[in-house]
């Protein structure tokens, strides 16, 4: 008969692994957060020297809208596409860990080092690049890694993926609202890739030391599957799954990449770069809640929400065209809406998943679908730098005079 007494009462040290995984999480994911926060500062700041600004915070085109000549989709893909790499070549790397973890964790060192001095823009875009790279690799050596532990350190390393984006977006924007300038905070953030080390080599019980195994721990086999076999697979079951949610993720990161530094309200209580960084925090909260929501309530269908999202796309265009909206609280809801949609459809993905494939194909199907979103998110990417253009090319001036609005 199976011993059914929890691993928690077994096992005194458990929660040492817990706690680290939570952290690990929190810092894996930091630097990618604060990155995707900081981007309109990162590019203004050299705009601004470039265009001898006055304001100091954008450069303003001909027709008076507020606009940076390179749109903040461009951190996005220096942000994605290295750490989507990284999580691609990852399983053809020997398994390394401490080798791979002392590179993430020195990679983040050198990105915000590198960002905090840059002098020129491709050398803070190096720095953006290089946290990307550290974030890909901790993510597939960590989730790897983590078969060695009990099961819930996957739970505790979501939990902390999800808290990086509130603190990483909220601590930036709290230090810049102190006056310190965006180079002066990412040489603030060097406090992350420490804790990340203590967390790794000091707190969490590796392999060798006593690690309780359950009944529920259990590996189970896996089939092995002919790439052909994989391929069908993919498109016969997966790809109801693959779809909606890389939609959603397409339309999401297109309005925050794209359209969110093209919002804003001239002459309120905090400037437009201000409300950037504070749309961002906004919208890391309602992912946050959302992503915690599951075993409260959960949906089978994604796509309803990949729909909605799509909407909220379309009118955050027409928002970022028109200024249709009376007023900032209103778009603050909206973001949070926003947030919630794209946390939900990543949350509730993958737990109908785990329920409905088959245990021994469950392995491959959630890794595959994981990707759903870097595609998604590189797509909105470069779709969004020349939406961003020709929103900037429009005369704010005659926008209404289209009679739309």
């Amino acid at each position: 008969m199976a011993d059914s007494t929890p691993a928690s009462s077994k096992d005194k040290g458990l929660w040492r692994d817990l706690v680290a995984y939570w952290i690990l999480g929190l810092c894996n994911n930091y630097g990618y957060v604060v990155m995707l926060t900081a981007a309109h500062d990162i590019i203004s700041s050299f705009e601004k020297d470039e265009e001898a600004n006055q304001d100091g915070d954008l450069a303003t085109n001909s027709t008076e809208r507020r606009c940076n000549k390179m749109s903040t989709s461009t951190v996005l893909l220096a942000d994605i596409i290295p750490s989507f790499l990284m999580k691609f070549l990852a399983p053809f790397m020997p398994f390394w860990v401490n080798i791979r973890m002392g590179l993430a964790i020195g990679l983040t060192v050198f990105s915000f080092i590198t960002v905090s001095l840059a002098k020129v823009e491709w050398l803070a875009f190096v720095g953006i690049i290089f946290t990307s790279a550290s974030c890909g690799i901790g993510e597939s050596t960590l989730l790897a890694y983590s078969s060695s532990f009990n099961k819930d350190v996957v739970s505790t390393w979501s939990s902390g993926t999800g808290g990086a984006g509130i603190l990483g977006a909220l601590s930036y924007t709290v230090l810049i609202d102190l006056k310190l300038t965006s180079q002066q905070a990412m040489l603030v953030f060097l406090y992350v890739p420490t804790l990340e080390a203590l967390a790794f080599w000091l707190l969490l019980r590796h392999p060798k030391e006593a690690i309780v195994r359950t009944e529920a721990a259990e590996m189970v086999p896996q089939d092995v599957l002919t790439i052909k076999e994989k391929t069908i697979y993919f498109f016969k079951d997966l790809l109801p799954f693959f779809m909606p949610l890389s939609l959603v993720y397409f339309a999401e990161y297109f309005i925050n990449m794209g359209l969110y530094e093209l919002v804003y309200f001239e002459n309120i209580f905090i400037s437009p770069p201000t409300q950037y960084r504070w749309i961002s925090t906004d919208y890391q909260i309602g992912v946050f809640i959302s992503r915690s929501s599951v075993n409260i309530i959960h949906f089978t269908f994604i796509w309803p929400m990949a729909i909605l999202q799509c909407i909220n796309a379309v009118v955050f265009t027409l928002e970022a065209i028109y200024f249709f909206t009376p007023s900032f609280w209103l778009i603050i809801l909206f973001v949070l809406w926003e947030g919630l949609l794209g946390g939900g459809a990543y949350v509730n993905t993958f737990y109908h998943m785990s329920k409905v494939v088959p245990a021994e194909r469950r392995q491959y199907a959630i890794g595959m679908v994981a990707q759903a979103d870097s595609y998604g998110i590189i797509a909105a990417g470069m779709l969004a730098i020349p939406v961003h253009n020709l929103i900037c090319d429009i005369d704010v001036h005659e926008r209404n005079s289209w009679g739309l609005f």
